[in-house]
């Protein structure tokens, strides 16, 4: 989606120069939109120019592209665009145009230009006579200029601030950047002295003209995110083979203790009572499977007639059986 900021594009991404009002070249092949090379998008112009392309019977030789901004006093902008030379662009000591803002009057420099001579690319105030800026000529590669301009008769109130190759070349200073009483407007292209005989020829893309700096910058590029870190592969749980459980470690006790399942602790053992025998009418003997009296007492060491201390060994008797017989 276009910026508020942006006030014009001639980017050539409609694939012709449909967006500039109108031409000055000898024939169409002097100024083709082409799909390589390119810095941005998918076109760019190539401007060509043979010794002898006059096409508007004037000094020099051109194939220019025009834009009618017809840019007023006191209004601000913000230029940006890119400009490629190819190795074989010719070394002349002698003035190359390949971008300026001309007056609409009839004659004389343009208030701001920018051109080759020999080996360096320049920027010109002729209103001032000044070269405020100079770099080197450096072929084969994208040159990108932002123009930050304040267009007014009087340098006390018109300036401007350049970046090349978006490094801030020249600080905001004060200039004459267009002349009393008239408008700007932009050409590009190639314009050159008319002694130059090699054939030259200059790249343009991506100019866009707007009322704020982030308007004009190319868009940022984010980094992609790192990597996700690989935090290794958890070691596998071995859960066994399916039903198997692990041996359970059972405490059987001490031999003297019961025997696991067999009493309820804090549940009283059930006591059996023995069945009686059967005995004949009046007889005293004891029920079948029990000592006789006798027995207990020669057992004991007492007489008949211990009679409590018999029943005592009697109780401990009986004790003793019922154990041997849960243990039996």
């Amino acid at each position: 989606m276009a910026s508020a900021g942006i006030v014009w594009r001639g980017d050539f991404e409609t694939g012709d120069r449909s967006q500039y009002s109108s031409t000055q070249m000898v024939s169409s092949d002097r100024l083709q939109v082409v799909t390589s090379p390119v810095a941005e998008g998918k076109y760019a112009l190539k401007a060509t120019v043979r010794q002898g392309d006059d096409p508007i019977n004037s000094s020099g030789n051109r194939n220019e592209l025009v834009y009618l901004g017809r840019e007023a006093s006191g209004s601000e902008y913000y230029y940006r665009w890119k400009v490629m030379f190819p190795a074989d662009y010719p070394s002349v000591d002698t003035w190359q145009l390949f971008t300026q803002w001309h007056h609409d009057g009839c004659c004389g420099s343009p208030p701001v230009e920018f051109y080759v001579r020999g080996e360096e690319i320049r920027l010109s105030l002729p209103g001032t006579g000044e070269v405020p800026w100079k770099t080197k000529l450096v072929r084969g590669v994208w040159h990108e200029f932002i123009l930050h301009a304040k267009w007014h008769a009087d340098p006390k109130v018109g300036f401007v601030e350049l970046w090349h190759n978006q490094k801030l070349v020249l600080p905001k200073r004060g200039a004459i950047t267009m002349y009393s009483g008239q408008k700007n407007y932009l050409k590009l292209g190639l314009y050159r002295n008319d002694t130059v005989k090699p054939v030259g020829v200059v790249y343009h893309d991506g100019f866009v003209q707007a009322t704020t700096l982030a308007d004009v910058l190319p868009p940022v590029t984010q980094p992609p995110p790192p990597p996700p870190v690989d935090a290794g592969t958890p070691p596998p749980v071995d859960a066994g083979s399916p039903g198997e459980e692990e041996p359970v470690e059972v405490d059987a006790g001490s031999p003297e203790e019961e025997e696991p399942g067999e009493a309820d602790a804090g549940v009283p053992p059930v006591v059996e009572e023995p069945e009686p025998g059967p005995t004949m009418p009046g007889s005293s003997a004891p029920p079948q499977g029990m000592p006789s009296e006798d027995v207990l007492n020669s057992e004991v060491g007492c007489s008949t007639g211990g009679s409590s201390l018999a029943a005592f060994a009697l109780l401990g008797l009986l004790g003793v059986m019922r154990v041997r017989r849960r243990r039996s």
